[in-house]
């Protein structure tokens, strides 16, 4: 019934309570996750969950904010695409939170990277998975930059989700004119998030996914826990409250909309 549409099952402390984890996700009622590529060098890691668990996807990118790490080519992106069960780009974007005494100025290294993404995505048709974070005017910029992301007269294009979001409505905004999906996590949640369930009251709900960002952000009741795809029935909850529909619908609606984007997992 519930698709988690962002997680990291690759993670050692995910891993190793992998077929307990399979179980709760049955129990829960979670169908499909979608497992997050950080790194090349644990993309065979992230492909082989999918490949060996039918509920199970997989992404391949490089997460704006690892360094030290192998710099994706857009020949290294396009070869991982092309595996079977390989659904989505990224994840990718911008994150200027941690900055360590550099300028913004001095990260254009994440900007490359950011486009090499975007320029696998539009070769291969799969769509984007976008991290971004104290970095939305630039994340949007360089979108429109790169091109070929616009709603039109029918209605806006698919392009990919912007996920765990927690900026603001008007971000919410340029992102939906681009044609993205909004993602919402555990966060939505927690007691001091009121601004952010304000915007997702605002974004469609046919706009909307869900998602754990796992093992990260377990939601209330677990907070503090480790997360895992088990738990995104909570974020479901939470929309469904906001939004005044049956948790039902919301399942049934961000499973519609993840296979909309995903086509690929379908």
């Amino acid at each position: 019934m519930f698709t988690d549409s962002h997680c990291h099952l690759s993670f050692p402390e995910l891993t190793e309570q992998l077929p307990a984890i399979l179980q709760a996700m049955q129990e829960a009622q979670v169908d499909r996750a979608l497992c997050i590529c950080t790194t090349l060098e644990e993309f065979d890691a992230v492909h082989a969950l999918a490949r060996d668990h039918h509920q199970l996807w997989a992404t391949v990118g490089v997460h704006p904010d690892n360094e030290g790490v192998q710099e994706p080519t857009l020949d290294d992106l396009l070869a991982g695409a092309a595996r079977k069960k390989v659904v989505g780009i990224g994840e990718t974007g911008l994150d200027y939170y941690r900055l360590n005494g550099r300028s913004v100025a001095e990260m254009e290294w994440q900007r490359e990277r950011f486009r090499v993404h975007i320029r696998a995505a539009r070769q291969t048709g799969l769509p984007l998975v976008i991290h971004t974070r104290s970095a939305s005017d630039d994340t949007l910029a360089i979108l429109r930059e790169e091109g070929g992301f616009a709603g039109g007269a029918s209605g806006p294009v698919s392009q990919g989700v912007f996920h765990c979001f927690t900026e603001t409505a008007e971000v919410a905004r340029a992102a939906l004119d681009l044609g993205f999906y909004i993602s919402f996590s555990g966060i939505l949640t927690f007691r001091n998030a009121a601004d952010l369930r304000e915007v997702a009251r605002f974004v469609p709900i046919d706009r909307i996914l869900i998602e754990t960002d796992s093992p990260y952000l377990a939601p209330v009741p677990h907070r503090g826990k480790t997360n895992n795809p088990s738990y995104v029935p909570h974020v479901a909850r939470q929309i469904a409250e906001i939004k005044g529909l049956e948790v039902e619908a919301v399942a049934e609606t961000t499973s519609r909309n993840f296979e909309q984007l995903f086509d690929r997992a379908v």
